[in-house]
C-alpha cells in the first residue's frame, strides 16, 4: 500500500510498505520510482520508497547530497525494526551505502546495482572549455540565462536535461560525489549484482569497489544493461534471498 513514510516541516516520503514488520528497504534509481522493485520483491514483506523529488515525494528543500537522502530515508525507516537490508539501484545505492556508513546497526546487509559508487575510469573531470568559459561570462553578466540555458542543454547529459529547478542543483551534486569513504566505512555484507552491458555504470567501477568493501560479493548478469532491477529481477532477487539466509 502506497503510503505516507515520513511527514517533514519541509516535506514528506512516500512509499509502499508491504507486511507489518517488513525488514527489506528498496531505494530506487535516478528519474524512477519505487515500483522498479515490484518484480524483485513479489512475495516479500518490504519498503519501496519515492526518493524525495521522485513518484509521490516532493523534492527536497534544498539541493541535498547522498547524505542528506540518506538522513532523510534513515527516518522515515525508524520505525521499523533493525537490521534492515537495504536494496540500492543507481542513485538508490549512493544513499545505501551512506545509511550503512552513518547508521551500521540499522543495517544487515547491502544489495548495490548499478551504482556510481566511483568515479569511472577515464572519466572526464571538468567540463568543455567552451562550456567553462560560458559558465565564466554568464557569472560576470556577459551572456544571458537563456543562452546559459541552451549551453546547459547541449554539454548536459540527458538526465541534467531532464531536470530543473532545485533536483537540477541535486544531480550535479550527487553526481561529482564518490564514495571511498562510505565504502571503507561499511562493515556489512554487500551484494553488488551489475549487468554486464551497463553502460551508465560499467562493471569495472563494481569490480574496484568490490575491492574496497570489507565483505563483498560481485555477481555479473550477461546481456543485461543498467535497469536490472526492470531488466532481470530474478537476478536481484536471488542476491536478496542469499542474504536474508544469513541474517534478514
Amino acid at each position: 500500500m502506497h503510503t505516507l513514510l515520513k511527514a517533514f516541516s519541509d516535506g514528506a516520503i512516500f512509499g509502499d510498505q508491504v507486511g507489518d514488520a517488513p525488514r527489506i528497504v528498496a531505494l530506487h534509481g535516478w528519474a524512477r520510482d519505487h515500483s522498479d522493485f515490484a518484480e524483485t520483491l513479489d512475495g516479500l514483506d518490504h519498503v519501496a520508497i519515492d526518493l524525495p523529488g521522485f513518484g509521490r515525494s516532493p523534492a527536497p528543500p534544498a539541493p541535498w547530497g547522498a547524505a542528506d537522502y540518506a538522513e532523510a530515508i534513515a527516518a522515515a525507516i525508524g520505525h521499523l525494526r533493525a537490521p534492515l537490508l537495504v536494496v540500492g539501484h543507481s542513485f538508490g545505492g549512493r544513499v545505501a551505502v551512506h545509511l550503512a556508513a552513518e547508521h551500521p546497526k540499522m543495517i544487515s546487509a547491502l544489495v548495490l546495482t548499478g551504482v556510481p559508487l566511483l568515479h569511472r575510469a577515464g572519466r572526464r573531470s571538468t567540463p568543455p572549455w567552451r562550456f567553462r568559459t560560458a559558465r565564466r561570462l554568464h557569472a560576470w553578466h556577459l551572456i544571458g540565462d537563456a543562452r546559459m540555458e541552451t549551453l546547459r542543454n547541449r554539454y548536459g547529459s540527458a538526465d541534467y536535461r531532464a531536470t530543473s529547478g532545485v533536483m537540477r542543483e541535486v544531480f550535479v551534486k550527487v553526481v561529482n560525489e564518490s564514495y571511498e569513504e562510505q565504502i571503507e566505512a561499511t562493515r556489512c555484507p554487500v551484494e553488488l549484482v551489475w549487468g554486464d552491458s551497463d553502460d551508465q555504470v560499467p562493471p569495472e567501477v563494481a569490480t574496484r569497489a568490490e575491492a574496497l568493501f570489507a565483505d563483498a560479493r560481485l555477481t555479473l548478469s550477461g546481456g543485461v544493461g543498467h535497469l536490472l532491477p526492470i531488466e532481470a529481477p530474478a537476478v536481484l532477487r536471488a542476491a536478496i534471498e542469499r542474504q536474508r539466509k544469513v541474517g534478514v
